[in-house]
């Protein structure tokens, strides 16, 4: 997937002439490219960008109404695909989940872009609650799906929070990845986390059964 084609194609509504993906994708790239090369949020200007781009600024404003619109298609251009999940058990669709959040963890301490936006995209209210609601959210409603389905099929207790469940198994990964750097996040830490959570919350038995 380009990523150009990581946009998704509602946020964008045609304007003027048909837009080139080739063009989208030098505009995202090189805004990367700064990034990567450590310029801060408040000095990524939309001239900036489009000199780096090889683009007028006419060109970035048929596309994203300001910086912090393309800022938010930035970041979603970096972030890897979430995986296909396989739908046969909880535990096989959140280690699947978990694992994909320990790779994001490992790229994130390795690529200085990843490390550069993580950084600084707090400091913009506009760009965090955007990437919030496309990147955060709709990954928080994958996870709480997969629970729901686990508590309807008998997989867990019928008196599990899901909300809570769901920050107890995705929680650990997270601390390791963003709150310790220096914390390991080795092969096979995603079944490690699932087993320990979901060991305590499979349904018991009653007394004669």
């Amino acid at each position: 997937m380009s990523l150009a084609e990581s946009r998704p194609q509602q946020d964008c509504p045609a304007r003027g002439r048909p837009r080139s993906e080739a063009v989208e994708r030098a505009i995202l790239e090189g805004a990367m490219k700064l990034l990567e090369d450590g310029v801060p949020l408040a000095d990524l200007s939309i001239e900036r960008i489009a000199r780096t781009a090889g683009v007028g600024k006419a060109t970035i404003y048929r596309r994203w109404s300001d910086k912090e619109d393309l800022f938010v298609d930035v970041l979603r251009a970096a972030e890897p695909e979430d995986p296909e999940l396989p739908g046969t058990s909880v535990r096989d669709d959140f280690v699947m989940l978990l694992e994909s959040q320990r790779r994001r963890g490992l790229a994130t301490r390795s690529s200085a872009i990843l490390h550069n936006v993580y950084a600084q995209m707090k400091s913009s209210p506009k760009i965090w609650a955007a990437y919030h609601a496309t990147v955060v959210a709709p990954r928080r409603r994958i996870g709480r799906e997969v629970l729901r389905r686990g508590l309807e099929n008998g997989e867990l207790r019928r008196d599990v929070d899901i909300d809570l469940l769901h920050d107890m198994l995705v929680g650990p990964m997270l601390v390791r990845s963003l709150l310790r750097p220096d914390a390991p996040l080795e092969e096979g830490l995603a079944e490690q986390i699932v087993d320990t959570v979901l060991e305590g919350l499979r349904p018991v038995s009653s007394p004669g059964v």
